[in-house]
């Protein structure tokens, strides 16, 4: 997981560096007082407490040395790689939340049109499920505020709900079907946040799971998602890593055991301080003999990396795809007795053939992180052949395979970026995000009738019997995007799946929207067409001739049983 020092972080103790060296020279050059002495720092002494130190007793103003100090650490790390990274006690919360597997609140997901605080959903079983709060109740209040109406900062919302488990919070809500408002008293508990977006079947035999963050609860939702499609007959799985930017180490590593007969290495780091470790296989997992495919994306990174790298280089499974991100550092948390955290690099990982891969970088130089639109300016989006490997970087695999290290995982089978519907028109209103907004308002305006709707084939069938596009066009309308036809008729399978994925979410989750969004993804697409092909041996799905072989399967059912582990937080 990556967490940026802010620009503001790093100017601020360059510049105050700079005025005090100028200081410091001024002052001597006009030193007039012959009984004190300037500031002499001796060989073996620390330079910077000492500054620190001169600044708090001679500085012509008093200054806090700790807002110093917490200025001076992010310049520092800054100069040594992207991610060794300082984060405050006020943030360091709000940062391993996600990691840590939940935080403490009231169990809801909520919108925000018109200055409003709108539920959209409550986790069944969580506090606010408990005391009777419905999804379309609107929030008038918490405790004794005012939020109604007073264009209050999303964040600010959200830090006077959550709140440490057992303490109590009141809500004043007004419900459509009721006059007065409704108060309702939920005491905060421990709201889980799942790393597992969603598992289900794509078909008879082909599991579907997407992983959004390698978190500490990963390998348990894993093995109980495995195991509840393995029990609806799932043969062969397709992981799915795009967007997922990493976590623990650990939890990547336990899934790729799953995969990996006895004795397979799966990654090993080393550093300067730090020796080589090696992980390997137990022969232990429940898919030793089950055909893998990964897909990836540009934002996959450093523990999508290393599950990825150990499937590849044990030439145990294909990955599908554009070249992953290319973090290859680890890093360590020391944490400080004031809650704050230093996460400092201490070694770097390597697949099984040897790969690092970590992409270039210059210390101290934010170049790194635009590596990604650069890679979209160089066509590297919809070219494969964009990429220019070095020969130093070329590794082959157990099975003959030509892998290469020096910057993400390369797929086996390149799937560029899809603009199939991406017209004028389509990137005005999904700029404004028109789309989420009507299906916000549709969901609002068609509660009563789909609130019971809990299977997704009745939410479709519903809405199949609208004709969802015309109002989407009529709305856009209302915002100033007139309708351009042409591109409309271009775009229309696209906003007509996204609308219909989005209020399917609204009522039953993901376990309503990724069955439908899906279906118009090129990638996991091309992903089923290659698993289904030749019984997935490696050896001929690997050949260079696989896409003039591949043939029409059957594709997902849209109806088909689904298993979600997520309910959304």
């Amino acid at each position: 997981m990556q967490y940026n020092n802010k620009r503001k972080d790093v100017l601020y103790p360059l510049v105050l560096a700079a005025v005090l060296a100028i200081g410091v020279v001024v002052g001597l050059s006009i030193k007039k007082d012959p009984i004190r002495s300037g500031l002499t720092v001796y060989p073996r002494t620390n330079k910077l407490s000492s500054i620190i130190d001169y600044i708090e007793t001679q500085y012509v103003d008093t200054i806090s040395t700790d807002m110093l100090i917490e200025s001076t650490i992010p310049t520092m790390l800054k100069n040594l790689d992207p991610h060794s990274v300082y984060i405050s006690s006020s943030d360091l919360q709000e940062v391993n939340e996600p990691l840590d597997g939940g935080f403490d609140g009231i169990g809801i997901s909520f919108n925000m049109p018109n200055d409003t605080i709108v539920v959209i959903s409550t986790i069944p079983g969580g506090p606010s499920a408990q005391v009777g709060l419905l999804p379309g109740d609107r929030i008038v209040s918490i405790n004794d505020s005012v939020v109604a109406g007073k264009k209050i900062d999303q964040d600010k919302i959200i830090s006077m709900l959550k709140g440490p488990t057992g303490t109590n919070v009141t809500v004043g809500i007004k419900r459509a079907s009721i006059d007065e408002i409704i108060s309702f008293e939920i005491i905060r508990d421990k709201i889980p946040i799942y790393s597992i977006d969603v598992s289900f079947m794509l078909n008879e035999e082909v599991g579907y799971i997407k992983i959004s963050r390698f978190a500490r609860t990963t390998y348990s939702e894993f093995l109980q998602a495995i195991n509840k499609l393995q029990e609806l007959g799932m043969q062969k799985v397709i992981i799915d890593l795009r967007s997922n930017t990493g976590g623990y180490l650990d939890a990547a590593t336990n899934i790729a055991n799953e995969f990996l007969p006895e004795g397979k290495l799966i990654v090993y780091t080393q550093g300067k301080a730090r020796p080589r470790q090696n992980m390997y296989s137990n022969s232990r997992g429940q898919c030793l003999d089950t055909p893998v495919a990964i897909i990836m994306d540009e934002f996959s990174a450093s523990a999508s990396e290393i599950l990825a790298g150990a499937i590849q280089d044990n030439d145990r499974g294909i990955v599908v795809g554009r070249r992953s991100f290319g973090k290859g550092l680890v890093q360590e948390q020391v944490l400080f007795s004031d809650g704050s955290a230093l996460r400092l690099t201490i070694a770097r990982y390597y697949t099984p053939t040897g790969r690092s891969i970590q992409k270039p970088y210059e210390p101290g130089s934010d170049e790194y992180f635009y590596d990604i639109n650069n890679r979209y300016e160089h066509g590297e989006m919809q070219e494969r052949d964009s990429i220019q490997h070095h020969d130093s970087l070329k590794f082959t695999t157990p099975g003959g395979r030509i892998v290469y290290g020096g910057g993400g995982i390369m797929p086996d089978f390149f799937v560029p970026l899809d603009t199939v519907g991406i017209t004028p028109y389509f990137t005005k209103v999904a700029r404004r995000n028109l789309i989420y907004r009507f299906t916000f308002n549709f969901t609002d305006k068609h509660r009563p009738q789909m609130a019971e709707m809990k299977d997704l084939e009745e939410i479709e069938k519903y809405l199949d019997a609208i004709n969802l596009l015309d109002q989407f066009v009529g709305y856009a309308k209302k915002y100033g995007i007139d309708p351009n036809y042409d591109d409309i008729e271009k775009s229309k399978k696209i906003i007509e799946t996204q609308i219909k994925a989005y209020i399917a979410r609204n009522f039953i989750d993901n376990d309503g929207f990724y069955p439908i969004l899906l279906r118009i993804d090129s990638t996991l697409i091309k992903t089923f067409e290659i698993l289904q092909d030749n019984n997935n041996n490696i050896s001929e799905l690997l050949s260079p001739t696989i896409d003039s072989k591949l043939k029409a399967s059957s594709w997902i059912n849209p109806h088909a049983k689904i298993y979600n582990l997520k309910s959304k937080s």
